[in-house]
């Protein structure tokens, strides 16, 4: 996608982390910054100073306990976020945050993409863009300075072919599919025992899928690819696997949310003939299952 490169403030304390995350943000695209966060590790004080700056956030998981997040929610420094850790269910700074373990930042720049979307498309939903709630002032500050440099529609309409699967070098797509297996396979462990850890879980990868234009015959054979090896691993131990096909839900509900991006996805005011064309133009297309390991 054409346009401005986006500020994303690395709030990570982790140099490892620093590194896998400036690896998977494209030049063209982001331009992240380290932030100094100092030996207090004040997030509030460190946003402050860069609010006029940031674009989006993407913060270590551990550096957002409860005292840092009210300080951040009581000062109005919400940004479009990607907090990276554990995915536990819970709401580490904003409702409108999105989820990534460490072993799966191959997908940080979708997810950021996602993020961006989430925050500008809640934040009209919400009426943070009235100007009279003096408390969310920041906030609508900055969902007009998106909306000014990325469109009134941002992101969200607008995926870079530049980065769909069909579009990465072959070892880049091999990492981006191998990274979704193992965000899928986190979907199917939590399915069912933690539904709230589940569903970010699936956030992450229908992001993924969405933006990275992934085919849907790609996300049958993710599926069908980890309950084969679940069912393999229970038979192997002696154990029941009758209950494997219950997960055929799951599989369900990846497909409910893409779909619902994808009708998303088309805005409101653009003529049908106009709507077919862009369709036609983004057709997935197949990768070569050979490509990526089961």
């Amino acid at each position: 996608m054409a346009g401005p490169a986006l500020t994303i403030a690395l709030l990570l304390q982790t140099a490892d982390l620093v590194d896998a995350c400036r690896q998977w943000l494209p030049n063209s695209r982001y331009k992240p910054i380290e932030v100094d966060l100092g030996t207090e590790l004040d997030l509030a004080s460190v946003l402050e100073a860069h609010q006029d700056d940031v674009d989006a956030v993407v913060v270590e998981q551990q550096l957002l306990n409860e005292p840092q997040r009210k300080q951040l929610l009581n000062q109005g420094l919400l940004f479009p976020a990607v907090v990276v850790g554990e995915t536990k269910g819970t709401v580490d700074y904003h409702p409108e945050e999105l989820h990534l373990p460490d072993d799966q930042l191959e997908q940080l720049s979708y997810n950021i993409d996602a993020a961006i979307s989430r925050f500008l498309r809640q934040g009209r939903a919400d009426g943070r863009s009235d100007e009279a709630d003096r408390s969310t002032e920041a906030v609508w500050k900055l969902s007009s300075r998106l909306q000014e440099r990325l469109g009134y529609l941002g992101v969200f309409y607008k995926r870079d072919p530049s980065r769909f699967l069909s579009s990465l070098p072959k070892e880049e797509r091999q990492e981006l599919l191998q990274s979704l297996q193992r965000t899928y396979r986190d979907l199917l462990i939590s399915y069912f025992r933690d539904p709230a850890a589940a569903n970010q879980a699936l956030e992450s990868f229908v992001n993924t899928a969405f933006f990275s234009d992934l085919p849907i015959t790609r996300t049958v054979e993710i599926h069908v690819d980890l309950i084969d090896g679940f069912w393999k691993q229970l038979r192997l131990e002696g154990h029941k696997n009758d209950f494997l096909q219950d997960y055929r839900l799951a599989l369900l509900d990846v497909m409910a949310h893409l779909c619902e991006m994808y009708r998303r996805s088309i805005p409101p005011d653009i003529p049908i003939t106009d709507t077919a064309s862009v369709r036609a133009q983004s057709t997935p297309q197949a990768i070569d299952s050979t490509e990526v390991s089961s």
